[in-house]
């Protein structure tokens, strides 16, 4: 099943919704990845440094794991094509204006942004507001 490329459809239509919880990222040797895959991370990526895991917040404390800043999930309820062109551009920017970081995973079927936990709902305000007024100038 493919998913939508056109940016006025992605984002008119992107339904962002604030997943429960709270995660972090941590940073592990690879050579540990095995015995941590038990914890069931919500994403997980490797890189030269080591194996990045995306766990909830409290996971990763029980485990006495280095973690980031705690962070919120939005998820795009979009089915976007991985080659779907302006997307993370549109609601990027969005964030900027608000001043909110934002850490994007890209799933196969959906976007997600993970953003500070304290700007978690101001977030979720700014892309809604980018959804409601997305289409309507043209």
């Amino acid at each position: 099943m493919s998913g939508i490329t056109n940016l006025d459809v992605l984002l008119s239509t992107m339904t962002p919704s604030l997943a429960p919880g709270e995660f972090v990222y941590c940073s592990v040797p690879e050579a540990k990845l095995a015995a941590l895959l038990r914890l069931k991370p919500l994403g997980l990526f490797r890189e030269a440094e080591g194996v990045t895991l995306i766990l909830p917040a409290e996971v990763a404390k029980a485990q006495e794991l280095p973690a980031s800043a705690p962070m919120r999930c939005i998820t795009l309820n979009v089915h976007s094509a991985l080659e779907a062109v302006g997307l993370t551009a549109a609601f990027a920017t969005a964030l900027t204006r608000e001043g909110i970081s934002a850490n994007v995973v890209a799933g196969y079927f959906h976007d997600h942004i993970f953003v500070p936990s304290a700007d978690a709902e101001r977030a979720l305000a700014a892309l809604l507001s980018l959804a409601a007024t997305s289409g309507r100038a043209g």
